[in-house]
């Protein structure tokens, strides 16, 4: 089976992608509205692969959060456990790399937990002066980050 790219926003199936990422390490319980203001507020990918039943079923999402000038920020690239494996994280973040809205960024950001090898092949790598960055969090958030597996 084939699986196709899109940045087409109509295609997007809201409640996969709410269900994925309400069960990410990083933003577990979402609520939906708050996913549905965050794809709005997007440059949103998703992955299709053709059912048997001739239904598109999305397998992949990744949204790219920029200035469209010189900065973005990379987030939520979820793929299917059921294709998990085959590349298509890679793909995915690839596609924004390659894409013209994004290719002459001076930076791009991210955070994972557990992905570096798939970004580091991609040009990414740790913070070259990590004392210059700084955030500011929710209420909260730093201690339920401090405690998070």
């Amino acid at each position: 089976m084939t699986i196709l790219l899109s940045d087409d926003a109509g295609k997007l199936q809201v409640d996969r992608i709410h269900g994925w990422l309400t069960s990410s390490y990083w933003s577990p319980g979402i609520e939906r509205a708050l996913v549905e203001r965050a794809i709005a507020g997007s440059h949103c990918l998703g992955a299709y692969q053709d059912d048997p039943d001739g239904e598109d079923r999305q397998v992949g999402f990744a949204r790219m959060i920029t200035d469209h000038a010189t900065f973005a920020w990379l987030a939520d690239v979820w793929v299917d456990e059921a294709v998990r494996g085959q590349g298509l994280g890679r793909r995915m973040v690839r596609w924004f790399l390659d894409h013209p809205s994004f290719a002459g960024l001076r930076r791009i950001g991210l955070v994972t937990a557990d992905a570096h090898g798939v970004y580091a092949g991609l040009g990414f790598h740790p913070l070259v002066r990590a004392d210059r960055y700084m955030e500011r969090l929710a209420p909260g958030l730093a201690e339920q980050l401090r405690t998070a597996p």
